[in-house]
Formats: C-alpha cells, sequence, structure tokens
C-alpha cells in the first residue's frame, strides 16, 4: 500500500539523519517532497538521491519569516500545494550549567528549534486550510518530557514545540489539520555523535571515550540501544498519512522504552 500518493511533504532539516530518512521514506509512500535545509550541496544530495521527478529543494534559515514564506511558496510553486509538514530543523546547542551556558546560544536553539517550528506553522497552515486538510509533524524529543543538567537550551526548545502542537491542534482541527509531536530516544545521528564528544570533552578523562559514553547513553533505554533514523521516519509516515486521521494533539514517543521508566 502506497500511503502518501499524491501529498506534497515539506521537510525541514531534510539532510539530517532523521529528516533525509523520513524524506526517502515519504517519496517510497508516493509524496512529493520539499527539502528545506541550509546546505545546498546536501540538499541537491539528498534530491538527486530521491530523484528530480520527486524531490524539490530550497535553502533557507527557519528561523528567518521571509525565508519560512519562500520555502512554503516554492513546494506550492513546484507540487500544486501542501498536504503535509515536517518541522524537524533542530539543533543541539552545548552541554554547560544553567550558571555558565552562553546566552548567544541558548537563543539561537530557541530561534531554530521553537520559533522555526512556529514559523513553519505559520505559513503553512492557511494553505492546508485552504486545501481541507493536512497533517503538521513536529519533531520534539525525550527531552520533551523530562529534564536533563547541562541540557537546558535544547530540553527548554523540546518541551516548548509541545506546547505548540498542542495550540496548534486546536486551532488547525476545524480545518481538517492534524498537529502531533514526534519525540525520540538517542538515535544514530549527527546530533548523538556531536553530544557524546562535548560529554567526553567537558570530562576529560582518559577512561572516558565516545564509545564509553554512547554505552551510558544506551544504558539508559531499556531495549539497550540508539534508535535509527528509520524507526523515527516510521512514526512520522504514520502521522503524516491518513492511517492516523483520528489522532491530533499527541505526543508519539520512539524511545525504545526510555519515558517507561525513571530517566
Amino acid at each position: 500500500m502506497v500511503r502518501l500518493e499524491g501529498k506534497v511533504a515539506v521537510i525541514t532539516g531534510a539532510t539530517g539523519g532523521i529528516g533525509s530518512a523520513a524524506a526517502t521514506l515519504f517519496a517510497e509512500e508516493g509524496a512529493r517532497v520539499a527539502l528545506v535545509d541550509l546546505d545546498e550541496a546536501a540538499l541537491q544530495e539528498t534530491a538527486r538521491s530521491i530523484g528530480e521527478d520527486k524531490a524539490s529543494y530550497t535553502v533557507a534559515d527557519v528561523t528567518r519569516p521571509e525565508q519560512t514564506q519562500a520555502y512554503i511558496d516554492a513546494a506550492v510553486n513546484r507540487w500544486g500545494g501542501i498536504d503535509i509538514l515536517l518541522a524537524n530543523a533542530g539543533i543541539e546547542g552545548t552541554l554547560s550549567p544553567i550558571t555558565d551556558y552562553p546566552i548567544e546560544v541558548f537563543d539561537r536553539v530557541m530561534a531554530v528549534n521553537v520559533r522555526g517550528v512556529w514559523l513553519g506553522i505559520k505559513y503553512a497552515l492557511p494553505v492546508m486550510r485552504a486545501g481541507g486538510r493536512g497533517s503538521i509533524v513536529i519533531t520534539s524529543s525525550t527531552a520533551g518530557i523530562g529534564g536533563s543538567p547541562e541540557m537546558s537550551a535544547y530540553n527548554t526548545s523540546k518541551h516548548a514545540v509541545i506546547g505548540l502542537m498542542r495550540s496548534a491542534a486546536l486551532e488547525g482541527a476545524p480545518s481538517g489539520v492534524r498537529v502531533n509531536t514526534v519525540n525520540p530516544a538517542p538515535i544514530e545521528t549527527r546530533m548523538m555523535r556531536s553530544l557524546e564528544e562535548m560529554r567526553v570533552a567537558a570530562l576529560d578523562d582518559a577512561k572516558v571515550t565516545v564509545e564509553v559514553t554512547k554505552r551510558s547513553y544506551a544504558d539508559r533505554i531499556p531495549l539497550q540501544r540508539y534508535g535509527n533514523p528509520e524507526e523515527v521516519a516510521r512514526m512520522m509516515l504514520f502521522l503524516a498519512s491518513d492511517e492516523s486521521s483520528f489522532c491530533t494533539g499527541g505526543v508519539y514517543m520512539v524511545d525504545g522504552g526510555r519515558s517507561a521508566g525513571s530517566r
């Protein structure tokens, strides 16, 4: 069964591990995908791997209103409308106690992870309302339902998009637009490599390697491993498709059981 036949999906953060996995899967399921990111070379490669008959791309900073409007307009002009917005662009910031956390880094994390999602919804929702339906899927995190030391900016941003999702779900429902979050645990992506390396550097202990740090993160997950991007993409596919037609305002965990127990 081809679950997204005839649909158009806008995907931000489309060249990252989760974004590119979702773009590939959505295209395989029949969607036309409009890819959004900052790295043009990576966008070109991702679009090429999917196929120019199925993928287009726009270089855009999701924190900028005019660039957000531009990527929405580009998708409409290229594919004729928007059925799905996967608001996936995000950054991790740094590891630091609140008292030492750089203000400019906090502001940048909030800009990308929250403002970027808010702007995407702001400009995509009118297009979806005009079509009488749509699905907005926001990438949150297990960090969005609990706290973690030294990750105040990231945790705050991922909590914030859950609140944003709930407001958007109520506003979108009368027009048939559904809004949900997907909340992954650690996934095999660049972001986790960055966090592992920052943790190793902060501890400055020869016995604590990236491999040891990764194992310590994985040990907190009942399934005892990181997830992979394709596993997250499959949940995103469900929420993007008509199979989830009665699902809105929900927080969907893809976390190997991590949220079921103590953190």
